[in-house]
């Protein structure tokens, strides 16, 4: 292990520097990871072009995986429990405070931390390395991490988007409304709306319908489940649109949706294509995105529909989402073909352009085999 590492730091919107810093010691309870990729977040995105959580200078990137080549001598295991030692293969998850009223009252749901901390989504401080858009990152004390070995890289850095869906659809079985028969519909065929899509299928459900304004993703979406293919930029009328929606899920609409896109237009007119009985989970609003409008008597009310909010995961979301990494690739969906870009770490900038240009479907920064040592 080299003495320095480098790191993108983004300095200001669209603005990267390729900087180098000390690796930094580490306590008895922290370790050293050697980066080995890390998949670019639709919240990264944000972040490179407007900085709306105004956390410049930033090292960016959650979505990683690296190898433990320095180790505190507290650092026996997981937060799963399962041992861990030099050369293991790790991704990281939350750092909860453990101080705040979701952490001591409702520890299962420790994503809905008051001052939650994420790799990646940190500002810049002594330590510098933050974020898995560096040769190495410092995981520090507190934190919730996971041991991957024996999943590849492109497997590893599907984890941390994989569980943004899983904890979607765990938050959806709360209302009672997901069975092997439900028609379900997807908003969104980006990897989120994908993994959700993916997701869903390992738990045998084989009615979905996919919404996207794009007809290369929608080809994908096939290859994950999607029976039904909708894309939205083809109707001049949106009533025409939800007419055909309807008529996918037997006349009626779909049973239950996932609002996946991010997007307020979107989310207003999701509730049309539901049928009355049914659920929606919102799982796109993961940054402001503005207001929707909603008609709360005939969207709501008068279907009675169940509806669940979705925010990122839990550590708990982490272990399922190892299984379910492992049922997909038991039932044959081409998961690993969702990161169809990669780049270097001096490409960096690059790596966003493209992820903006939605010409990709996951972009991801990685690094080559033993860079740093």
């Amino acid at each position: 292990m080299n003495k320095t590492a480098k790191a993108a730091v983004l300095t200001a919107p669209k603005q990267f520097e390729l900087r180098e810093y000390p690796i930094p010691e580490i306590g008895d309870d922290e370790f050293i990871l050697r980066v080995e990729g890390c998949g670019i977040c639709g919240t990264d995105a944000h972040e490179y072009v407007r900085d709306p959580f105004n956390i410049c200078p930033v090292v960016l990137g959650h979505e990683g995986s690296g190898e433990i080549v320095a180790m505190g001598k507290n650092v026996a295991q997981d937060s799963a429990g399962r041992p861990v030692k030099l050369g293991d293969k790790i991704v990281t998850c939350i750092i909860p405070c453990g101080k705040c009223p979701a952490c001591k009252n409702t520890p299962a749901r420790t994503n809905l931390c008051e001052a939650c901390g994420i790799y990646g989504l940190m500002p810049d401080d002594d330590t510098h390395l933050n974020g898995f858009f560096a040769e190495y990152i410092k995981v520090r004390s507190g934190s919730t991490f996971f041991n991957v070995t024996g999943l590849n890289l492109d497997q590893r850095m599907l984890v941390e988007p994989a569980a943004v869906a899983v904890h979607a659809i765990e938050r959806a079985k709360l209302t009672g409304l997901l069975r092997f028969d439900t028609v379900t519909l997807v908003q969104g065929c980006g990897p989120i709306g994908l993994l959700v899509m993916a997701v869903l299928r390992t738990l045998g459900i084989e009615n979905i319908i996919a919404v996207d304004g794009n007809d290369a993703r929608l080809e994908f979406a096939k290859n994950f489940g999607a029976t039904h293919t909708f894309n939205f930029t083809k109707y001049e009328k949106f009533d025409d649109l939800v007419k055909d929606v309807k008529a996918a899920g037997n006349g009626l609409g779909a049973e239950f949706a996932f609002q996946c896109t991010g997007v307020a237009k979107a989310a207003s007119g999701i509730w049309k294509y539901i049928r009355r009985g049914g659920g929606l989970c919102e799982v796109g609003f993961f940054m402001d995105g503005g207001e929707s409008t909603i008609n709360h008597h005939y969207d709501l009310c008068n279907k009675e529909i169940a509806v669940v909010g979705s925010w990122v995961y839990t550590p708990q979301d982490y272990v399922t989402t190892l299984d379910f990494l492992r049922r997909a690739q038991g039932i044959g969906l081409p998961l690993e073909k969702l990161i169809t870009h990669k780049y270097p770490l001096e490409k960096i900038a690059e790596a966003m352009e493209m992820n903006l240009s939605m010409k990709g479907i996951k972009i991801a920064v990685v690094l080559p085999a033993g860079e740093g040592q």
